[in-house]
């Protein structure tokens, strides 16, 4: 497998007609660590994963990937670019009429020239990796929805992507298949050393998955930053969004106007609505999967801009170093670090 690489989005801004969906959107995707983006319902998270793989396309702003703009690139390297994706889509996207071998085979057999014995061999080892053997012949009318959502994944991982996109994986599944979804998320990223980003709604995925999380609110990204960052927040929104509260700055349809958050912050009062969830621990691989690389190289990236992040953030992050045996005030040593830049590219950004 190849490992991941990063995506450097710079001042993105994206409208449909005189709508504004979100503007000046910057944030970087740390090669091979797992990310997610959160937000209300109608801020454009699946607009955005769509600017990503080139399907939309920005009015403002660029998308980074091995030096190439995609927002401003030839058609035909902006083709070459998509092929370092892979997308699982909210449903799967599977073609009814075919069974589960033909679906996870199609990109191959569209896209390489390989031999059937050599698609073969790959649609076995990624069956294999998301728990499908033995399932090859069924069509995807006949299977459970989280069953369809593992095969959607084998089919975006036979490629050999450097990049994966999920687009809401835990849309439709219970909280339990939801759970073992997660993990197979967090075993695969030790497998393949992939860059991944998560859009979701799901606030236990988001409190247990991801190296890091940004927040999409009030059509421009309110946060990015180390998972710690968010999950430690004071910021009225990210108390409201993590508890799942009515009263907070987020409405039934759309951002409530400011005087009306204001008002339902003064009938509870600060200390009421600012209380977040105790802060879980990320989930670990499997055993018998491989280490996550990203772990590694995520200490030593969070260690060199720590003294830039809120001082709930530091704590919790060295705490967390603490339970991993990790100095936190010594980086452990890094190894080699595929495609990372000299100075730390990942920033913390917050609504005023």
């Amino acid at each position: 497998m190849t490992a991941g690489v990063e995506v450097r989005v710079e001042g993105l801004s994206k409208s449909f007609g005189r709508s504004n969906i979100w503007s000046d959107v910057t944030l970087t995707l740390p090669p091979g660590e797992v990310s997610v983006l959160l937000g209300p319902s109608g801020t454009g998270k699946s607009v955005f994963l769509k600017s990503l793989i080139g399907l939309l396309k920005p009015e403002k702003g660029s998308i980074f990937i091995h030096d190439t703009d995609l927002v401003r690139c030839s058609e035909h390297r902006l083709y070459e670019i998509r092929k370092l994706f892979g997308v699982l889509f909210q449903d799967g996207a599977l073609f009814g009429s075919m069974n589960l071998f033909d679906n996870i085979a199609f990109p191959l057999r569209e896209h390489t020239k390989k031999s059937e014995s050599e698609v073969r061999d790959i649609v076995m080892e990624k069956m294999t990796m998301v728990g499908l053997v033995g399932d090859e012949k069924k069509l995807p009318g006949e299977i459970s929805g989280g069953m369809r959502k593992r095969a959607g994944l084998a089919r975006a991982l036979v490629l050999d992507p450097e990049i994966i996109l999920f687009d809401e994986p835990d849309s439709g599944l219970d909280p339990v298949r939801t759970a073992y979804l997660n993990q197979l998320i967090i075993d695969l990223n030790a497998q393949t050393d992939s860059t991944f980003l998560i859009v979701t709604h799901d606030i236990n995925t988001a409190q247990t998955v991801p190296d890091n999380i940004g927040l999409l609110y009030r059509k421009h990204l309110a946060m990015f930053g180390p998972r710690e960052v968010l999950l430690t927040s004071d910021t009225p929104v990210v108390a409201q969004f993590l508890n799942g509260r009515r009263q907070g700055p987020i409405g039934m349809s759309e951002e409530k106007d400011t005087e009306q958050a204001e008002r339902e912050l003064a009938e509870m009062g600060g200390d009421e609505l600012a209380g977040l969830p105790p802060l879980k621990p990320q989930i670990a691989v499997s055993p018998g999967v491989p280490e996550r690389k990203a772990v590694g190289r995520r200490q030593t990236r969070v260690q060199e801009m720590m003294h830039t992040l809120p001082e709930s953030a530091q704590r919790a992050i060295k705490e967390s170093l603490s339970k991993d045996g990790v100095s936190p005030t010594r980086a452990p040593s890094p190894g080699p670090r595929h495609g990372a830049p000299d100075a730390p590219t990942e920033q913390f950004r917050r609504t005023p």
